[in-house]
């Protein structure tokens, strides 16, 4: 059961997407020739007034077919045919979708879990450094010069921090607070740091936060928080992919994300909006990336065609579209096939 809730959740993240495409098209008058759900072979198929919806047989992926959308087209609907202002609003459609649903899902978070962490200390553990400088009643703004929203930019950062260390050995940390109205630098905040048994270093948290104060505007106000930290947190851990901190084996595809979920329908449904918040905000940012055959690459090309007042070639853009979408889907098998060796070898315990 747990294995199709999260089959059902991403089917819903990959829906939203393309409503999202498929709504904006609509409002813009554009002709949608296909609305489909999944890949590979058709198991569905319903024709309507103008648009065939289709379910295929694999649920990762979905589509959105425009008329004149990959190639020319002399209809007056057709994609090719509308301004460009009208075009970028159907393409960042999807991905707006998804943000959106994110924040619904954090929504509902915060109003399901026991407790909210705010960013304002509330107490400090015995014998904890932080006392040096910070004070009961200080809201975090910023930890090393990154803006602090929610408790996991606190947790993110202590985290994945600089290293500084001072000469007791002890982490050393930047932090801005707000104290009684007034924004205070606090340079080289203190924490201890113990020694795992694998050798690496983890951070003691020194400090307690005050709980959420649940009512209509501020569950509203930390939705929003939730959304952007989540959003944020997906730019960075992309950025460390690309400096090489991460590698092929911490990346997961559709089989791993499907198993997280699944195990996080066992931890409730706290849990679960969280994971599900942060899977369909992933996807809303990663398509707005200008990598071929994603959102983005299709609204930098709009872009350019706004500039240089004539779109690119279809031949060539198609050309692009192809070879960035067969990369995704070689990048796609190789994480499957990491994501099926830990299912295997217990990995996602």
């Amino acid at each position: 059961m747990q294995i199709v809730i999260a089959i059902l959740a991403f089917c819903v993240i990959i829906i939203i997407h393309e409503l999202g495409h498929f709504a904006a098209a609509k409002l813009c008058g554009i002709q949608v020739n296909e609305f489909a759900l999944g890949m590979g072979p058709v198991i569905f198929r319903k024709k309507g007034k103008e648009t065939e919806y289709v379910i295929r047989l694999l649920p990762i992926g979905g589509s959105c077919s425009m008329e004149g959308e990959s190639d020319e087209s002399d209809n007056p609907r057709a994609f090719n045919r509308k301004p460009v202002w009208q075009r970028m609003i159907v393409i960042v459609a999807g991905p707006i979708m998804n943000l959106v649903l994110g924040f619904i899902a954090a929504l509902i978070y915060i109003c399901t879990v026991a407790n909210v962490g705010t960013t304002t200390v509330s107490a400090f553990p015995e014998h904890s450094l932080c006392t040096q400088q910070l004070q009961v009643g200080d809201r975090i703004v910023s930890i090393e010069n990154t803006h602090v929203w929610t408790t996991y930019d606190i947790q993110y950062k202590l985290q994945n921090n600089s290293g500084r260390t001072n000469e007791n050995g002890e982490l050393i940390l930047d932090f801005t607070v707000n104290r009684d109205g007034q924004n205070v630098q606090l340079k080289d905040v203190p924490f201890k740091l113990e020694t795992d048994e694998d050798g690496s270093s983890s951070v003691i948290y020194g400090f307690y936060v005050q709980p959420l104060e649940r009512n209509f505007l501020s569950v509203i106000e930390y939705s929003g928080r939730e959304t952007a930290s989540i959003s944020r947190m997906i730019i960075f851990t992309l950025a460390d992919l690309f400096k090489g901190k991460y590698g092929l084996k911490d990346l997961s595809g559709p089989v791993g994300t499907v198993t997280v979920v699944s195990q996080s329908v066992s931890y409730g449904l706290p849990s679960f909006m969280y994971l599900f918040a942060f899977i369909t905000v992933n996807v809303g940012v990663f398509n707005l990336l200008p990598i071929p055959a994603l959102d983005g690459c299709r609204f930098l090309f709009l872009v350019i065609e706004a500039i240089r007042r004539k779109p690119l070639k279809p031949e060539v853009e198609g050309i692009i579209h192809l070879v960035g979408f067969g990369l995704l889907m070689l990048l796609m098998l190789v994480v499957t096939f990491g994501d099926i060796s830990k299912l295997i070898s217990g990995g996602f315990q």
